[in-house]
């Protein structure tokens, strides 16, 4: 990446560098409501502006990322795919990277100054331009994973693919190129952050034996404004108010396949997780994981005179003290 196509995603979100994480979250919720497609249908320049919140995310929302951006800026990606962590004469402390147009500069010189490298074989990290494309048969849940890195005479290559929600959960086919070849590899439906996919033999080819390694893609998701990830279950936080929770209620919430209907039991508590059985994600041998909604409890902000005046009331009359335990805690 040259240095005119950094981008400060901190600006991008209209937050400090040194902003907590909370307070990222709800800027990017902010922005992501106000430039969300559905919100602007066919206004480019808000589809363009969304995705570039969702990229600054991404990244300043994952401490791991955000340390790497924080420390190698423009190259951060690179950083995580295989910036040499030191060696005999490197030192990575207050490295300037910006003398280089690109990673491929980095790396020639850096393999010149070693002297050559690695004529064993082994995995080397790339980044690859994606697109939507046609399938060709590439790919699947069975054939992932790694293999020996030093004991392989063939160079396997490794490369991060980000997905929406919507082309993770379906399943989507995408277009590589990988210098002067292209290839389409179809991603199967169910792929989540940390998948690992393979595609056989469109890694790097070995100068000793001329054998070409494998392609390993690591998907990343990006994040969604309603949905969420944990482990193999999709959540989602619903907000309620006071009455519905304590009286109990049914409510409308969106799931991948439309809206279904939730019972609330009454007494439900803020935090609270119901259990959407078969809602969820595609899992990889069938089948869907659950939804879990997570409940919200919201007070009103503003009050017409006669809630207010209905709120005093219950105030008068509640027998139910929540804190009563509380004159007994000492340390």
């Amino acid at each position: 990446m040259a240095a005119t196509d950094f981008k400060d995603y901190y600006a991008i979100l209209g937050v400090s560098k040194t902003a907590s994480q909370e307070e990222i979250k709800q800027a990017f919720r902010k922005l992501a409501r106000k430039y969300h497609p559905d919100v602007n249908p066919g206004n480019k320049q808000a589809e363009a502006r969304f995705k570039e919140i969702n990229e600054a995310y991404e990244v300043v929302s994952d401490p791991d990322k955000r340390q790497k951006y924080d420390q190698f800026g423009q190259y951060w990606k690179q950083a995580g795919q295989g910036f040499p962590s030191g060696g005999p004469g490197v030192d990575m402390g207050g490295f300037d990277f910006s003398q280089y147009g690109n990673f491929d500069e980095f790396i020639n010189e850096l393999l010149g100054r070693f002297g050559g490298g690695n004529p064993r074989g082994g995995r080397q990290s790339y980044s690859y331009r994606t697109s939507t494309g046609a399938p060709s048969g590439f790919g699947g849940f069975g054939d992932y994973g790694f293999q020996d890195a030093g004991a392989g005479t063939a160079q396997d290559s490794e490369a991060a693919i980000t997905l929406t929600f919507g082309e993770a959960f379906q399943g989507v086919q995408k277009r590589f190129s990988l210098g002067n070849e292209t290839i389409d590899v179809r991603i199967p439906a169910g792929a989540k952050t940390g998948t690992r996919l393979r595609v056989r033999g469109k890694g790097q080819i070995n100068p000793m034996t001329q054998q070409r390694g494998d392609l390993y893609l690591k998907v990343e998701l990006q994040p969604h404004s309603f949905f969420q990830m944990e482990g193999d279950n999709l959540v989602c936080e619903v907000a309620i108010t006071p009455d519905e929770a304590t009286l109990g209620a049914s409510i409308d919430v969106p799931t991948p396949d439309g809206m279904v209907n939730v019972k609330l039991p009454a007494g439900v508590r803020s935090g609270q997780s119901l259990r959407l059985r078969g809602k969820g994600w595609p899992l990889p041998k069938g089948g869907r994981g659950d939804q879990l909604v997570k409940v919200a409890i919201a007070p009103p902000k503003d009050l017409s005179q006669q809630e207010r005046e209905y709120y005093e009331k219950i105030r008068a009359i509640r027998t139910y003290n929540p804190r009563s335990h509380l004159s007994q805690v000492k340390l």
